[in-house]
């Protein structure tokens, strides 16, 4: 299985909103590899043998990895401003919902693939959607993504081991909203 995780190459992004997906794959493995377009690590969780991928083109293009990969077995992990910070969402397929770097995808491979979607919400309503999944996480918000991201690889070893219907039962209800200090 390939796990792809969507971010913005270079350390000017590292810590952004919109690097949730690269944070998820670091938690799984900190020896990242270069291939034609992407980083890759191996990691085998739940007895199943995982490629991570994390696209170095912008958000926008990174549905151009599967040029080079296969996308028969993945599951995308990224970054979703509609669900607030604290909380996860399981989905088999779905549209892009306004998500550039879904879009991407789908325009190579379609919609049918499953989803890890990272809350990062909600966006201050004074502020443009580019720049705030642009800016950095606050310490406090930080403590509650942490949280989150590692619930996030107990979800991935629920899919791995007891199928992707059992883990959205699981963690779509999870909540650590509570926990952010704003």
């Amino acid at each position: 299985m390939i796990v792809v995780g969507l971010g913005n190459p270079g350390e000017k992004y590292k810590n952004t909103r919109h690097n949730v997906g690269f944070m998820f794959l670091d938690r799984l493995s900190s020896s990242w590899r270069s291939g034609p377009n992407y980083q890759y690590a191996y990691k085998k969780l739940a007895g199943t043998d995982l490629m991570l991928v994390k696209p170095m083109t912008y958000m926008n293009l990174c549905g151009e990895v599967f040029k080079f990969l296969p996308h028969d077995d993945i599951i995308v992990v990224y970054d979703d401003l509609d669900l607030p910070l604290g909380r996860l969402r399981i989905r088999k397929d779905g549209s892009a919902g306004g998500h550039n770097g879904i879009k991407s995808i789908i325009s190579v491979i379609g919609q049918n693939f499953p989803r890890i979607r990272v809350g990062i919400g909600p966006k201050p309503k004074d502020v443009d959607a580019a720049d705030y999944v642009l800016s950095d996480f606050t310490p406090e918000e930080f403590k509650v993504l942490d949280r989150v991201l590692q619930v996030a690889v107990d979800a991935l070893e629920c899919i791995l081991t007891q199928g992707i219907d059992k883990a959205m039962s699981l963690y779509n209800s999870v909540d650590l909203t509570n926990e952010v200090e704003r």
